[in-house]
């Protein structure tokens, strides 16, 4: 997979971390039982991120309505790749797309400024056949990223970029198995 294409996460030898936003109550629900509980649906399909700058940009630095609470979302490396050895990317074949349990979209990383940047970011999206396993066998741990969030959102805001960098998770170049690189790689 090109430089480009490459999936940088916050990663150990046996986890990776992912981000997703959610409204206080899903958060606050989720946190207590140490995994996905109801409010949270089921039923319709979930993005996983492992760019923390990523989910920042998508939900405002957690100023979306429903997204105001970020989660670290530590999962198995062993669910990870699951998910990626089911996944079509969401640029291929309709009908595959459709039926796939798992979606891969590449978007442009962002800066903690929000500007894009010249390599991509994935994002995976779990259907609802495969929720049940996510939530249920594949987190290890969740974590309130609410306060660190507001706290590296208000030094961007002040013009202190550099030092709210010091506050974001450190991420690194995951390495995937070569059938998981030339499966999840866009072809252009």
């Amino acid at each position: 997979m090109s430089s480009q294409y490459q999936i940088r996460a916050d990663h150990d030898a046996r986890t990776i971390v992912v981000y997703q936003a959610y409204s206080p109550a899903i958060a606050d629900a989720a946190l207590r039982a140490g995994r996905f509980v109801a409010p949270f649906s089921f039923h319709r399909m979930t993005w996983i991120k492992p760019s923390f700058l990523w989910l920042m940009h998508r939900s405002n630095w957690a100023r979306k309505p429903g997204q105001e609470r970020v989660l670290a979302v530590r999962i198995s490396r062993e669910g990870w790749e699951e998910a990626l050895s089911r996944a079509v990317l969401t640029t291929s074949d309709p009908a595959a797309v459709g039926q796939a349990a798992v979606h891969v979209q590449w978007d442009p990383e962002r800066s903690a400024r929000g500007a894009a940047l010249n390599h991509y970011s994935i994002q995976v999206g779990v259907g609802r056949q495969l929720i049940r396993t996510f939530t249920d066998d594949w987190i290890v741990s969740l974590t309130d990223l609410t306060p660190q969030v507001r706290k590296a959102a208000a030094l961007v805001q002040t013009g202190h970029a550099a030092k709210a960098q010091r506050l974001l998770p450190a991420e690194r170049v995951y390495p995937l198995p070569r059938a998981l690189e030339d499966r999840l790689s866009p072809r252009g």
